[in-house]
């Protein structure tokens, strides 16, 4: 049995309009605890509206080197780092 865990580096978007970046080894219960406001206090002031894109990543390393790309990038440039 494959017990090693699964990360995920994310892309969200606040009540205002701006996006969040983050990582995560549970999507679910993430994505809850930003909309129940205990997720970041980022996303705590500025109200989660919904998830955008997601990416799997083969471990906790990969996927913060891909939240610190993707926080580099433009607002324009962001969405499209994903590639769907």
């Amino acid at each position: 049995m494959n017990t090693k865990k699964r990360w995920y580096v994310y892309l969200l978007e606040c009540s205002d309009g701006s996006f969040y970046t983050g990582v995560t080894n549970d999507l679910d219960k993430r994505m809850l605890a930003h909309s129940c406001r205990k997720g970041s206090k980022y996303v705590y002031r500025k109200g989660f509206k919904r998830l955008l894109k997601v990416k799997e990543c083969k471990d906790k390393s990969e996927a913060c080197k891909c939240e610190y790309q993707i926080k580099k990038l433009s607002r324009d440039k962001k969405l499209g780092w994903f590639g769907d």
